[in-house]
């Protein structure tokens, strides 16, 4: 038993076992064989390592952005002169990634809190009975009184007194000089896995080179300051059909190889439109804004409904940088793929070409299980009449 076992754990740590192989000479499964194997080699080297850079690890930033307006408008609107600033056209105003840029508005000054009859169109009516007290509805500006003014045949509201007019709205918008303002975007990344941080002021950006450069893409690049117009026109969009309401996407796109030095890591702008002034059931975007103030100890409020332009400025990323695990790997999975070759070429042998069976035999080697029986205990006689036994050594098949 013991030197069974000894015999058994010799033969499984010093052996070495391996497969038979038979040589085919057949010039078409060759030939196959070949074109599959050159594939496969295409598609390692080409696709796997140049195209998808299998060979390296990848990381994607964290990242940061800041955002600055410059620019003033003017509007003479119905006779009032009014200079538009930073403080008066963008919404929210703490240089956000996200915000809007105003380009027209219907604006309602003075209202304060009261009572005053609907606009014509709202809550029609004939009687009181048809103002319901205490109700609203919601395209309403308040809540119903259940009085009926008879001068504009409208329910009167407990509301913000006068009430939005905003039927009309100004053509063409009013702050089409918002073309020329600028916009400022500061953008920092960090790649937490390679330890590299960059900004999109990089190297060649310093201050005299911000101070007079302004975004081209083809010969200001990298400057980080953008021409409201220039980026509308970018996107493929019209800035008149646009300022009536409008989306529009910043992208800056990090890319970086950090297999080369990290200065040639820099960002990369393009602009989307997302959505644009088209005729349907929702033409433009807008919202509302007011301006609370007190006057002679009442509380009133200027009105604002704004049409404007959004501006979502988006941080994609990338960065890749050479690595022995995913190389391995991809060397690994590739030499496993070489062996879609030798499938195809057996189907081929075994089953298409006339001298199958004659490869069939080269192949594998057949063998018979024999089984050698031994008489019974209860079949054997010690007399003189029984049968003899068979000579040891001899096997009966079943």
């Amino acid at each position: 038993m013991k030197n069974q076992i000894t015999s058994a754990l010799s033969d499984f740590f010093f052996e070495y076992e391996t497969p038979r192989q038979v040589l085919v000479r057949n010039r078409r499964v060759g030939v196959v064989c070949r074109l599959i194997q050159l594939g496969v080699l295409v598609y390692i080297i080409g696709w796997v390592f140049i195209y998808e850079k299998g060979y390296q690890s990848t990381d994607t930033a964290v990242s940061s952005v800041f955002t600055k307006m410059k620019g003033v408008g003017y509007t003479n609107n119905s006779g009032g002169e009014r200079v538009w600033d930073v403080a008066d056209y963008v919404f929210p105003s703490q240089g956000d990634s996200s915000f809007v840029v105003m380009t027209n508005y219907i604006m309602t000054e003075g209202q304060s809190m009261g009572t005053c009859p609907e606009l014509p169109g709202k809550h029609n009516c004939n009687t009181d009975a048809d103002c319901e007290g205490g109700s609203f509805k919601r395209t309403g500006n308040g809540e119903m009184t259940g009085v009926c003014v008879n001068r504009t045949k409208t329910c009167e509201v407990l509301a913000w007194c006068p009430v939005e007019d905003d039927r009309d709205v100004p053509d063409p918008p009013l702050l089409l000089s918002a073309e020329n303002y600028t916009l400022f975007i500061k953008n920092s990344v960090t790649f937490p896995a390679f330890g590299v941080s960059r900004s999109n002021l990089v190297e060649d950006v310093d201050s005299n080179y911000i101070s007079s450069c302004l975004y081209h893409p083809l010969s200001a690049p990298l400057c980080p300051i953008f021409k409201l117009g220039d980026i509308i026109k970018l996107s493929g969009l019209n800035f008149q059909t646009v300022a009536k309401g409008g989306a529009i996407g910043i992208v800056v796109d990090w890319t970086c190889n950090f297999d080369v030095h990290v200065k040639h890591c820099k960002p990369e702008y393009t602009f989307h439109g997302l959505y644009g002034s088209k005729e349907g059931s929702s033409v433009g975007y807008n919202f509302r804004f007011a301006r609370h103030y007190m006057e002679d100890k009442i509380q009133k409020r200027t009105l604002l409904k704004v049409f404007g332009i959004r501006f979502d400025i988006i941080v994609q990323s990338l960065a890749r940088k050479f690595d022995i695990i995913p190389t391995l790997t991809a060397i690994g999975s590739g030499v496993g793929i070489f062996g879609v070759a030798t499938v195809v070429c057996d189907l081929v042998l075994l089953y298409l070409l006339p001298k199958r069976e004659f490869y069939k035999n080269m192949k594998f080697k057949y063998t018979d299980t024999q089984v050698q029986v031994r008489p019974s205990k209860m079949s054997l006689r010690t007399d003189s009449h029984a049968s003899p036994s068979p000579p040891q050594g001899h096997c009966f098949r079943h």
